[in-house]
């Protein structure tokens, strides 16, 4: 899917991989933009070359996709994920490219300072989501269920299991065991793309997920598997016991719980449904 982005009222042309759930984006509209070239791709050329003789592989993560000209044909152009972007703005001496470098710099920092002090890490995310508008109890579920994944992570690795792919496919199994859909499947669901799926679960959807992976780690601290089919079984009965408290909670109640809204519209119906309480109050 491919889209047009605006920054400093200029186009930059992006492309969202929905296989790979990354962005894309045309490094000479982003070249253009940072330094004000009349000729920029004779300098991503000339950047290129610099970078190769300073012994950097970045142009070896620079890949092309097929996207819509001045001339309104397609053409093949030079594209970047948001990390290879990243790196390449610090290589661009330009004055617009400079908040970006501080911007990377206090990000390093404060990466630092929480590997001192993990601590720092709760309060920046409490500081972020709330200025986000997201309410106070849905805040504290949210710190709660990041607890709760790390323990989870925390077993997964004392039973062999290797962050990056294995992770994903334990938490699939998990998620659509308790919600019927799989990881990607919920996010489609949500409309979402890059954004966090946990980020844009309601308070209920935020519990269950939690009921699923607290119940996966304790099952898996008393039967403590040895292979990965082992591990997936468990996650897939972890999944279940919410899986379950799900369809009796949609029985009693009469409406699902896995909601389309998101972190927005979720947002929104807290603070009406703060109003309406407010309102129902008896004065006195």
């Amino acid at each position: 899917m491919s889209k047009v982005k605006i920054f400093k009222n200029q186009q930059i042309r992006s492309h969202w991989d929905a296989e790979k759930e990354q962005w894309y984006f045309s490094v000479i509209d982003i070249i253009q933009v940072l330094t004000g070239s009349e000729r920029p791709r004779k300098y991503w050329s000339d950047l290129k070359r610099k970078l190769l003789k300073e012994g950097s592989q970045l142009s070896d993560n620079i890949g092309q996709l097929k996207m819509l000209s001045t001339d309104g044909k397609f053409y093949l152009t030079d594209v970047a994920n948001t990390e290879t972007l990243l790196r390449l703005i610090q290589s661009i001496h330009s004055p617009n490219a400079e908040p970006f470098k501080l911007w990377l710099a206090q990000v390093g920092y404060e990466r630092l300072e929480e590997n001192e002090d993990p601590e720092l890490t709760i309060d920046r995310a409490l500081e972020t989501y709330l200025a986000k508008g997201y309410s106070k109890a849905w805040i504290n579920q949210r710190l709660k269920s990041i607890e709760v994944r790390k323990e989870l992570t925390d077993e997964w690795e004392a039973r062999g299991v290797k962050r990056g792919q294995e992770f994903a496919i334990l938490t699939d199994e998990i998620t659509r065991a308790w919600s019927g859909l799989t990881t990607k499947e919920y996010k489609q669901y949500k409309n979402l793309k890059k954004e966090n799926l946990r980020d844009n679960m309601s308070n209920l959807e935020l519990v269950l997920n939690m009921l699923a992976e607290a119940t996966t780690a304790e099952i898996s601290k008393e039967k403590q598997p040895d292979t990965f089919e082992e591990n997936k079984t468990i996650a897939q009965q972890g999944g279940e016991v919410a899986g379950s408290a799900r369809k009796d909670i949609e029985t009693k109640t009469g409406k699902k719980v896995v909601t389309r809204n998101n972190a927005q519209q979720l947002s929104r119906t807290d603070e009406l449904e703060h109003r309406e309480s407010q309102t129902k109050k008896p004065r006195h």
